[in-house]
């Protein structure tokens, strides 16, 4: 039986309530519409709220991941298949198509569908209508198509690895999630609604967020988005309560390392490993700050300058020198300039410091994301 109301998504950010505005209205008029958006940021949830806010509410919400299934299986998922149209194939069997008529259809990860099969989705989207694998008869069928995506499908269709005539019929109107480190003000209204949700599971008591733990989560970029953090919030609430239960200190729930990233071991694969029997290795002593400053060349002048573009520049060269002494290591990078934590982090988003380094174009640019280590 249908759900009766839309789900519960959480933020308060003004680009997301942007985006909830444009599924209000989106949802009205029974049109194919395309949600785009990184992994993790609710694109599932995004078409539940089209299905449920739309004149369909009551009827089917069908869903198929195209990326879960190899072409051929998806194209008798979508369409169905007769009786004897392949090995195995005893019966006719009703495809997604059919299941959904009347109602909604959500095609996840619609850009690994093979070219075979975006043909026969152009014909349903353009005709509302299909044959069955192995069949002749040709199947009517009222549903609206939500199709998600986390590329950048003009792009493919450019190269030819994506219908431009599906793309179209497809794109009535596209909704583009915003990532989660664009929504600074939601991360912690979602860890508290993750953190509270699990205490309930647990028959518990959610004992709140320690300090360190809330800078920590506001510091992250989190590139997996909101699943990523429900999972972090779940973690570290579970692991806190846990720890109490058996007699633990009692307090707010932390977040070390290894919550915040559970392949955070120095036991993980792939990487070098110390056992108890190994001779313990001298920790690299770094050089004083002095050093490195020293090492550090000023810009040479002539003639007029510009003061702030010439500290920059500096400043960006002693942030390189600081973190490639520290191993990219930021916390330590930043006691060896003798900055506060918090002020380097301000400092690798005002220079765009990504993965490759500081970016080069331009102080302050806006697509650099401070992603070294912690």
């Amino acid at each position: 039986m249908a759900a009766a109301s839309p789900p519960e998504l959480i933020g308060q950010s003004a680009n997301w309530l942007e985006t909830l505005e444009r599924v209000s209205l989106a949802a009205l008029v029974e049109r194919p519409i395309l949600v785009i958006g990184e992994r993790g940021t609710g694109k599932e949830l995004i078409a539940e709220r089209l299905h449920y806010l739309s004149p369909r509410w009551d009827k089917p919400f069908v869903k198929v991941n195209c990326g879960a299934l190899s072409q051929d299986l998806l194209d008798s998922e979508l369409f169905g298949h007769e009786a004897g149209s392949f090995t195995g194939a005893t019966k006719r069997r009703q495809g997604r198509f059919e299941q959904a008529d009347g109602g909604t259809l959500f095609l996840d990860e619609i850009a690994t569908a093979s070219l075979q099969v975006q043909e026969k989705l152009l014909r349903v989207v353009e005709y509302g209508e299909f044959q069955r694998l192995g069949g002749e008869d040709t199947i009517n069928c009222d549903v609206r198509i939500v199709a998600a995506t986390n590329v950048d499908l003009p792009a493919r269709a450019s190269d030819g690895r994506f219908r431009a005539d599906l793309l179209d019929r497809l794109a009535f109107d596209v909704i583009t999630i915003a990532p989660l480190r664009a929504r600074p003000e939601d991360v912690m209204l979602l860890a508290d609604h993750f953190g509270q949700r699990i205490a309930r599971e647990l028959e518990g008591s959610f004992p709140g967020w320690a300090r360190e733990a809330l800078e920590a989560m506001c510091d992250h970029d989190w590139p997996g988005n909101v699943r990523e953090l429900r999972n972090a919030a779940e973690r570290a609430t579970f692991r806190t309560m846990a720890s109490q239960a058996n007699g633990g200190k009692l307090g707010p729930v932390t977040l070390s390392a290894d919550m915040l990233d559970p392949f955070n071991s120095p036991w993980r694969p792939g990487k070098e490993m110390s056992t108890p029997l190994a001779p313990a290795r001298p920790a690299p002593v770094a050089p004083e700050p002095a050093a490195a400053v020293a090492k550090v060349d000023a810009p040479a002048l002539s003639g007029p300058v510009d003061f702030n573009a010439v500290v920059a520049e500096l400043e960006k060269r002693m942030i390189q020198a600081a973190l490639e002494t520290c191993g990219n290591h930021q916390k330590k990078a930043a006691e060896y300039l003798g900055l506060s934590y918090h002020q380097m982090r301000g400092l690798l988003r005002k220079y765009g410091y990504g993965r490759e380094g500081i970016e080069s174009n331009s102080p302050g640019s806006a697509n650099g994301t401070a992603t070294g280590k912690d």
